[in-house]
Formats: C-alpha cells, structure tokens, sequence
C-alpha cells in the first residue's frame, strides 16, 4: 500500500477548521511561547554552571536559579493551555466532521445502505473518526511542536559550534527519514483490524436486535460461536499489525541511541579541547535528552498515523460515495389530492433481474387503490419508487403529471407519506417524534391532532406533555398507541397521497377500531394505495389492482371486480386473501 500523504488528513478537516481562525492564532501564540521558554531555559542553567564552577563567587546564582524555576513553571503552563486549546480545536472539528457524515449517510441512496450495515457506519462515523480526533489533537502540539522544538535546538547549537550543529542536524533528518519510511508498513495491517472490528459491530448490531428470536430458538450457543469467530480474526490481525509497530519502536530507539553518542562524544572532545566549558557541554546533552522526547513524540504519532491511515482511508471513501438519486430541478407539487401515473415503469434492483415491467396505471385525485400481489409480486416497490427511494431503470413515474426526478426530495417527501406496521420511535421528545424535528409545527397543531386521533388520555397522563422524552423504539407504548403516533406525523404533514402497508394488522380488536377510524380520517380528502395482506384491509378502496411477477394481472374498480365471476380478487374473496397471496 502506498504512503498515505498527510494532505488527506488535513483536506477531512479543513472546511470544518476555517471558522475556528481565532482557536489557531490562540493555538500558534501558546505553542511558539512554550518552544521558546523550552529552548531559552537551559542557557540559565549553563549560565548557572559556569559561574558554580568557576570558582568566582556570584551573588546572582539565587536568582538565575529561581529564574530556572519560575519560567519552566511558566512554560509548562503554556504547554498545558496549548494542548487544552488543540484538544477542543480538533473535537470541535471532528464533531462537526461527524454530523456531516452522518447527514451524507442519510441522503445515500436505498442500495448503499442495503450493502453497508447500520453497526458498520457506527464504527465509521464515531470509532474512526474518533481515532482521527485523537491524532489530530496532537498533531499541532506533538508533531509540529516538536519539529519547531527541534528546529530551534539546531539554531542553538549551530551558534554554539558550527561542526555540532551540522552534525546534530544529519542526525534529526537521519531520524525524520527513517520515522517517514516506515510510518505506512502497518497500515494495510491497521485498515484490516479496523474491518474485522466494524464485521463485529454489525454482527453485534444484528443480533442484539434479534435476541428475542435468537433466544426463542434456540441459536445462542451458534451466535456466540460466531462471535468466537469474529475475536479470532480480530486478535490475529492486531497481532500482524503489532508487529509492524514493533518496527517502528526499534527505528526509534536506535535513532535515540545515535543521538546521545553524538552528544556524549562531541561535548567530551569539545570539551577535553577546550572549545566548551562544561557548561556548554552539559548544555549539549540537555538538548539532546530535550531532544530525544520530540523524537518520541513523534515516534508516537507515526504509530498513530499508521493506525488511523486505514481509517483515513475508509472515511474518505465513505465521502466520495456520491448518491445516485438527487435533486430535481425544483418543480412545485400542488396541495390537495394527487394524481398518480406509472407509464411503462421497469426497475430492477439488481441488472438483468426486473422487479417490474412495464408497469401502467393511472389513480386519480382522491382514491384509493387496494394493492395485491404475493410476495415478491412488487408491492413495495412500487411504493418505494414514489418516494424515488430508487430510481426506475425506465418509463416514468408522475404525481399531478409531474415526473417524481423534477421536484425537491424533499418537497416530494412532504407531499407524500407512509404508514408501516413497524413504527420508527426515536430517543427524542413527543414533540420531536411527531413532527420529526420540525420546531415550525405549533404546539396547538400538534394538540389538535392528538385529540382527533383519540390519543387525548394518553396525552394527559404524560409527566411533562410534549416535551416527555420518549424511549428508542418506543419502549413504554402499546403498538396501537405507536401506530397512532404514527398516523399523527401523516396529518401533521398534510401530504396529498398517503401509503398504508397493513398499518393496522398486528392489533387487538378494539385497538384495531380505533386505527381503522383513524384510518377513514386520513383518507379523507387525500389519494391513497394501500398494501394489503389481509382480505378486511381493502374493503375501503376504491380500485383494486393485483400484481404478480412484477406486472399488472388486473386492475378496476373494486366493486365491479367483486360482482364478476371471472375476475382475480372475486376468486381471493371466495378463497380468502391471506391463502392465496402468501
């Protein structure tokens, strides 16, 4: 693999750093200050050692020697605020970093997600960017304080001796050379540890959310076996890795060790011939010990470089995935109930195996369709193309005559909705989970839907109304009161065609009547399709349409259709849908 150059480092955080300007003069003021003091203070000590060896009596040996004291107390109280100062610089960006992520995430496409797990895009936008946090905290202070810190010793000890300094500056970029090469060996090592750790973040994710079934069956002994698995590959890559970082501990020891015989051997020659006084030659191995600790501290960050180089790597590639279904050109869909259009509609999710074909239907504003089909016939489907989830491989889906690609995503959004039987409850208020985020929703909108959808005793048990926090997957609710909750977020965005897929199976009775009155308020008004999978769920619509194999078997209005002996849905309707469609 080749050298991972730190411009891809920087260029992951730099639109999130340029409004943080202050933070970096602040930053560069502590930093230069604190290098300085650290290069400054040692000649106080020569001074020191000269005059105590000297033999002359100085009454000035008290004062430089808490002179000593009182700046490297000082310096190490610059040190502190820069490293305080660089750590909330590089959380603020990788904070912000991470929210960009996240929303990029989001507005991926429906086959991006379906090849990448929600525990992998965990690891991805917290775990490495996380690593990349904790390298670039140090980076200004460690890294390129210690390049200054070494740049300034080699001023130094040029002024001191012409022929030290030279050598003293082969020996630093001897040093930098050898850190440099072997600083990406154990990335391909780190970047496969880090997929083995996101494998098991997904297999955790997957199963936890199973454990019921997991349980009821009888699988557990077979889960934790392949979590057993998953520990295996991930030691024995940690291993590989560890042992390249074992390389780089050695080129950094034996640089260490060439540092201190220049310094030894020169400062005793030096001063065996009189061009040094001891305190000169004790100067030079104090730089060179002060020396010795930017060299570990770069050592460190080469080690960090490697180990977050595949997360670098990975999280770049997360951002060049660019989504396949964007904006359109900003048409405008009216208010009111809507026109649906499929003309000659294929799709396919994976090339050379279509979904649909050339499917045709019209529905117009105010009715409602009944959608049948077994499974895998292209029921859903075709509700995910309305809300361009996917985009068709050909035809053209319109809503009021519009083509569903010219609208904003998101004003084709709020114009049309979903109802599921699985409800998406967030860790968020009421509030929040009914309007999803929307603080332009008023509070007595909000109010008002909750009574007319029967939820108004539910409400007035809460603790703190609409500001109750609710809990991840609406832990505490009934699954009638969630579905309620549900149909609420519908008639809060108003939309003009609403999508029900069996919305209200899975109910006791009297909850199911409840939904079902809910239900004939939604329609109201509004053109809908409803997925059906039981036989009582289409006795409201309008038109029926029957699917198989990705086409249209039948298609008419749903009272004709159950008069007429020859038709589908009156053989269903004899039969019973359920036997038939599953």
């Amino acid at each position: 693999m080749k050298n991972i150059p730190l411009r891809r480092y920087w260029d992951l955080l730099v639109d999130h750093l340029q409004s943080h300007k202050p933070y970096f003069v602040l930053l560069t003021v502590l930093l230069l200050s604190s290098i300085g003091l650290q290069v400054a203070n040692p000649q106080l000590m020569r001074y020191f050692i000269d005059t105590a060896t000297s033999g002359k009596e100085s009454s000035q040996l008290v004062l430089v020697a808490l002179a000593f004291i009182g700046v490297a107390l000082f310096q190490q109280v610059l040190a502190v605020s820069a490293t305080f100062v660089g750590e909330n610089l590089a959380w603020i960006a990788t904070n912000s970093l991470r929210a960009e992520l996240a929303a990029h995430c989001l507005r991926l496409d429906m086959s991006f997600h379906n090849e990448h797990s929600p525990g992998e895009l965990i690891e991805r936008i917290d775990g490495d960017i996380a690593e990349l946090s904790n390298f670039f905290s140090q980076l200004v202070i460690r890294v390129v304080g210690s390049m200054l810190l070494m740049a300034g010793i080699l001023v130094v000890l040029f002024t001191e001796n012409w022929v030290m300094g030279l050598g003293f500056t082969a020996f630093v970029l001897s040093a930098l050379y050898s850190l440099n090469r072997v600083r990406s060996i154990a990335v391909p090592y780190d970047k496969a540890l880090r997929e083995s750790q996101a494998d098991l973040f997904a297999f955790l994710e997957e199963r936890l959310s199973g454990t019921e079934d997991i349980r009821a069956n009888g699988a557990v002994d077979y889960v934790l076996h392949g979590l057993y698995k998953l520990h295996t590959v991930i030691l024995q890559r940690w291993q590989k890795a560890w042992n390249r970082h074992v390389v780089v501990h050695g080129v950094a020891g034996m640089t260490l060790m060439a540092g201190y015989a220049i310094a030894f051997v020169s400062g005793y020659h030096l001063y065996r011939s009189g061009v040094f006084t001891i305190g000169t030659a004790y100067l030079v191995v104090y730089y060179t010990n002060l020396m010795s600790r930017p060299i570990r501290d770069l050592t460190q960050q080469v080690e960090s470089l490697q180990n977050i180089g595949a997360a670098v790597e990975r999280l770049s590639d997360l951002r060049a995935f660019k989504p396949k279904i964007t904006d359109g050109p900003g048409a405008v869909i009216p208010t009111g109930p809507l026109t649906l259009r499929f003309d000659d509609v294929t799709f396919a999710y994976v090339d050379g195996e279509p979904v649909l074909e050339n499917l045709n239907f019209e529905l117009k504003p105010g009715r409602v369709l009944g959608l049948l089909g077994r499974t895998g016939s292209g029921k859903t489907t075709i509700t995910r193309l309305v809300f361009r989830l996917y985009d068709i491989s050909s035809g053209t889906v319109r809503i009021n005559g519009i083509d569903v690609r010219d609208p904003r995503l998101y004003d084709l959004r709020r114009r049309v909705s979903m109802v599921t039987q699985d409800v998406q409850l967030f860790q968020a208020s009421v509030r929040d989970n009914l309007t999803f985020f929307n603080r332009d929703i008023p509070d007595d909108r909000i109010l008002a839907v909750i009574d007319d959808l029967e939820l108004g005793d539910w409400y007035r048990a809460l603790p703190k109304g609409l500001d109750t926090r609710l809990e991840t997957g609406g832990r505490g609710l009934s699954a009638g009161q969630a579905q309620l909750l549900a149909f609420a977020r519908v008639f809060l965005h108003d939309p003009g065609l609403v999508i029900l897929d069996e919305a209200s199976s899975r109910l006791d009775p009297a909850t199911e009547q409840v939904i079902e009155r809910t239900i004939d308020k939604l329609l109201r008004n509004r053109t809908a399709i409803i997925v059906a999978h039981r036989l009582g769920t289409v006795h409201r619509a309008d038109e029926i349409m029957i699917l198989d194999g990705g086409r249209v078997t039948e298609h008419g209005d749903r009272a004709l259709l159950a008069d007429d002996p020859s038709s589908r849905f009156y053989s269903l309707l004899q039969t019973g849908l359920s036997e038939v469609l599953v």
